[in-house]
């Protein structure tokens, strides 16, 4: 990597993480609004995912928009128009005012695809895989809120911390503007038009790529809003021990995406990821499991059996969980720019919105599931039903991809006509 190269992937990796940190604010609001409003646990999962589906839905417009605009001047007017809603922040009271302040606030989330369109024009097919895990790992933008906003909150209170966020967003975008490389090395000398750039979503591939994206991104936005609930009410913690917990699992996940991206670089997208479901779903099977009490009847007493899994061991799956995430988000991009090199934003675009899409519809099902089952593990349930549907897909794409390879050679050393030729 030459000095430019390292420059745009340095301050485009900087601006996404500060964009995903407004992007995960409502992770810290929620916990503290859900007493103060007295939500459901369908209420708060519905709060704190607001500015998760704004931001998952404005992604595929903005991965076409890529296509035809600037990458980077598009993540400077998205980062503009981060900062307004933050300061709306600072007037909202009731349940649907941080609802629709939440909806504003989501545009921060589409930095992601346009970060991920910027920097992918400045390296080459076999430097992608690492490129988009460094820059992925501004998901560590979630534990400086994680870390940073409950300090605020608790000396400022709730009232300022919209005003805050706003001034620290408004000293990244100054960064970027004036530190942000404008001519990349990817040189496109005309812009195609728009069916050339739909034609991936005709295609079972890229729909395949955004069930895995579902899981692996939308899935670890859905526990970070889950998580300090989870621990406070199933688990008995603090919201600010919560918050600690949460932060291990956010920054264990993100930091560890740049080592994802150099595995997918050598050993192949599809490889890493396989892996990264066979882990999860093991994981998630305990997980899944109810605390239980069972009595069985002795011959001479009962026997009574409580199972449940701890804390220590519920923290040590939740991290490998988060740190399997990790490798399968930055594996997934890797595979996206192999088979759409030209496309990474429309491509990219598609799968950012649909993994975005689990994001905050994962939450609400999580809470439907605890209101209606009375069981905090229903959540973990879907998911084990999420990894496995992956993974039923991903092998049957093994399977159709090795019949294809083998119908393309038996084509290309015309099997059939020696076998004819054999019998006459």
């Amino acid at each position: 990597m030459n000095n430019e190269n390292k420059l745009a992937l340095t301050v485009a990796t900087i601006a996404f993480a500060a964009n995903f940190s407004v992007w995960t604010l409502y992770i810290v609001l929620g916990i503290h609004l859900e007493p103060l409003l007295n939500l459901s646990a369908t209420q708060y999962a519905i709060l704190v995912s607001s500015p998760i589906m704004t931001g998952a839905l404005l992604r595929w417009p903005a991965g076409f928009l890529c296509e035809y605009f600037s990458s980077r001047n598009l993540f400077i007017i998205q980062m503009m128009l981060t900062i307004p809603p933050l300061l709306l922040l600072n007037y909202a009271q009731t349940f649907n005012d941080y609802l629709m302040v939440g909806f504003l606030i989501g545009i921060s989330g589409v930095s992601f695809t346009l970060g991920i369109e910027y920097v992918s024009q400045w390296f080459n097919r076999s430097q992608q895989g690492m490129a988009m895990g460094i820059f992925g790992a501004g998901n560590a933008g979630a534990a400086i809120t994680l870390l940073i906003a409950p300090m605020l909150i608790d000396e400022f209170g709730l009232k300022y911390i919209g005003p805050i966020f706003s001034l620290g967003m408004i000293l990244i975008l100054l960064l970027f503007i004036f530190l942000a490389p404008r001519k990349s090395i990817k040189i496109n000398s005309y812009k195609q038009p728009l069916a050339f750039y739909l034609s991936p979503l005709k295609s079972m591939t890229i729909w395949r790529f955004s069930l895995y994206y579902y899981f692996v991104f939308g899935s670890f936005l859905a526990l970070l809003l889950w998580l300090p609930l989870y621990y406070v009410n199933a688990y008995g913690l603090s919201p600010k021990e919560a918050m600690s917990w949460t932060l291990v699992f956010a920054l264990s996940s993100s930091l560890v995406r740049a080592l994802g991206g150099w595995y997918a670089d050598q050993y192949g997208g599809r490889t890493v990821n396989w892996w990264v479901f066979w882990i999860c779903i093991i994981c998630l099977f305990f997980l899944s499991y109810p605390p239980t009490t069972m009595v069985i009847h002795g011959v001479e007493r009962d026997v009574h059996l409580n199972i449940k899994v701890n804390l220590t061991v519920f923290n040590v799956l939740i991290v490998i969980i988060g740190l399997a995430q990790g490798f399968g988000r930055a594996s997934v991009y890797k595979m996206i720019h192999d088979y759409y090199p030209e496309k990474m934003g429309s491509a990219g675009g598609t799968v950012a919105m649909l993994g975005g899409i689990g994001g905050f519809t994962l939450p609400v099902i999580f809470g439907l599931g605890v209101d209606l089952l009375g069981v905090y593990s229903a959540s973990f349930m879907l998911l084990y039903g999420v990894v496995a549907a992956c993974m039923i897909t991903m092998y049957l794409a093994f399977k159709a991809d090795k019949y294809e390879r083998r119908m393309q050679s038996a084509l290309k050393n015309e099997f059939l006509k020696k076998i004819q030729d054999s019998k006459l």
